[in-house]
């Protein structure tokens, strides 16, 4: 699910008011950030931020990828839970 940045705020102090930890693997031109739901790694809500766009791109993802070699991670893009959560987040930034 995606959603617009309107304010100018640094991405990184915004998604912490959020409640969202910046991933330090990620890729430094679309980088990304992960909410666990529960006690463990996952499942996790997961944002990529595009800085060109100023858009956020949010899933939940349920479980870890199964091989190294892929990203197959039982990711949902949509649904009610998706769709709590960006909510959640619209009534924050906005």
């Amino acid at each position: 699910m995606k959603i617009k940045i309107k304010n100018e705020e640094n991405i990184i102090v915004l998604m912490r008011k959020i409640g969202y930890h910046f991933d330090r693997k990620s890729n430094p031109e679309n980088p990304s950030f992960s909410r666990p739901i529960g006690g463990g790694k996952f499942p996790r809500f997961h944002i990529y931020y595009n800085p060109e766009k100023k858009l956020i791109n949010l899933h939940l993802d349920q479980k870890a990828p199964r091989y190294s070699s892929t990203n197959d991670h039982g990711a949902e893009y949509s649904g009610p839970v998706v769709e709590k959560e960006a909510k959640r987040i619209k009534n924050i930034i906005d």
